[in-house]
């Protein structure tokens, strides 16, 4: 199993013991896809660029 699919199993099991937890599903959410949007707004221009830079080469553009 690749890096992303590994990520990917993980994050929905994150999702659906949060959903389980707090009984709303809008909040899961929330806080599978916030926490890391908020990861990469925290992230310096340079650093950013470099995400970018190695998610292309990865999907071999």
């Amino acid at each position: 199993m690749t890096n992303r699919g590994k990520i990917a199993v993980g994050g929905v099991a994150v999702g659906l013991l949060l959903w389980a937890l707090t009984g709303s599903f809008l909040i899961a959410l929330a806080v599978v896809v916030g926490v890391p949007a908020v990861a990469y707004l925290a992230l310096d221009p340079s650093q950013r660029r470099r995400v970018r830079r190695v998610s292309r080469k990865e999907l071999g553009r």
